[in-house]
């Protein structure tokens, strides 16, 4: 069955359009994303805003024009952390219904770890016995362990970049006394969830630890191919922090590896994947490009067998 899966995030948007075949993933046709910032200001009003909710309806009239025209079979499109929080989520939800035929699954944040990791650790099987994802998304992040295919724990931080740029981060650059903040408030949310990290295949995924990839690498324009795989060092990470953390949002999107949309969050990102790794004592992490829309793809591809 071909099946395209959105993914409805806090910062970003996604499409991946899949053959599926005896219960696995085939062929890829289509695999994209656009920043939408569905979450801003959920944090502080609990609603999406007007202007907000247009912009996000005409990105996913767009995605309902490319799987018409790639002849989907069936479309699952999930929502995270802003739908989640947001008091008018139903009438989002609704409206959107009406004006593009999607319906739109609210996941809570067990499943969206569950399915994060079955989608994270997909091109890695094989490579250990245990596994660790993270999945450092606008609103919250999953931090997840496990077997397989089996979850050991999983657990939803109520803290993610746009979350953390709006809390704390909010000048640009960021004040010295703002960073130590956010380091110690990660910190206590981190220490909790990450005692039993270093015995584990270490997997990021979403768009801060792609950036970096693709930042660590020079690649003049992102690659997935060379991104997905690619491992990252804390030394690295805080080498790249290091050299945003001075600089305005208009500098920071002036590297060709962060996108426009991406700049103002970049840094609340990097801090929360160096907590993460600082509280596990991970030396390094690897990345992969695949995440939650794989995982909900598996997903689909599951229930046809």
């Amino acid at each position: 069955m071909r099946t395209g899966v959105i993914d409805i995030g806090t910062n970003t948007i996604l499409l991946l359009v899949t053959d599926a075949a005896e219960g696995k993933l085939g062929a890829v046709l289509h695999d994209e994303q656009v920043i939408a910032r569905l979450g801003k200001g959920v944090d502080a009003e609990r609603m999406i805003g007007p202007e907000t909710f247009l912009r996000a309806e005409g990105f996913l009239r767009t995605y309902r024009a490319t799987c018409d025209a790639l002849n989907v079979e069936r479309i699952c499109a999930v929502g995270t952390s802003a739908l989640r929080d947001a008091r008018n989520r139903d009438e989002f939800c609704r409206h959107i219904r009406g004006s593009t035929g999607i319906d739109i699954e609210i996941l809570s944040g067990a499943d969206e770890a569950y399915w994060t990791y079955r989608g994270g650790i997909s091109e890695f099987i094989g490579r250990s016995d245990r596994y660790s994802v993270v999945d450092i998304g606008g609103g919250s992040t999953e931090v997840i362990i496990g077997s397989g295919t089996g979850i050991e724990s999983s657990t939803s931080i109520d803290i993610g970049a746009v979350r953390l740029t709006e809390r704390i981060l909010r000048s640009s650059p960021p004040e010295t006394s703002a960073l130590i903040e956010a380091h110690d408030y990660i910190r206590s949310l981190m220490v909790p969830v990450t005692a039993e990290l270093n015995t584990t295949f270490a997997v990021g995924v979403a768009g801060t630890v792609t950036t970096l990839a693709a930042l660590h690498q020079k690649l003049p324009r992102y690659q997935p191919e060379k991104v997905s795989g690619y491992a990252l060092s804390y030394e690295d990470i805080g080498a790249m922090f290091g050299m945003l953390k001075d600089r305005s949002t208009a500098q920071i999107a002036a590297f060709p590896q962060i996108s426009a949309g991406r700049a103002d969050i970049i840094l609340a990102g990097i801090m929360i994947l160096l907590g993460y790794m600082e509280a596990g004592s991970l030396k390094r992490i690897t990345v992969s490009d695949r995440g939650l829309r794989y995982g909900i793809a598996l997903r689909e591809a599951e229930r046809t067998v």
